[in-house]
């Protein structure tokens, strides 16, 4: 599992850094920053993805290898 979180959306609720504070952890206004490339180990995989669907604001995107949005049900095979 690889995440990308965009900083331009977030507002700051925490959230994530309370889920997966390996991960994520908030600066001196409270706004989250991503520790390290994204790159999660199958062991931190539930905290990080509850995460990411605790967002309030959908900051946190499940990314392919190359930087790409992962979209469910094939939905990126078919350009959607």
């Amino acid at each position: 599992m690889r995440v990308k979180l965009d900083r331009t959306v977030c507002d700051g609720f925490g959230i994530c850094a309370r889920h997966a504070p390996a991960y994520f952890s908030l600066d001196d206004w409270d706004y989250a920053t991503l520790e390290g490339d994204g790159t999660v180990p199958d062991a931190d995989r539930p905290a990080v993805t509850r995460a990411l669907l605790d967002c309030p604001v959908h900051a946190i995107a499940e990314v392919e290898a190359d930087g790409t949005p992962k979209r469910a049900n094939g939905a990126a095979a078919a350009g959607i």
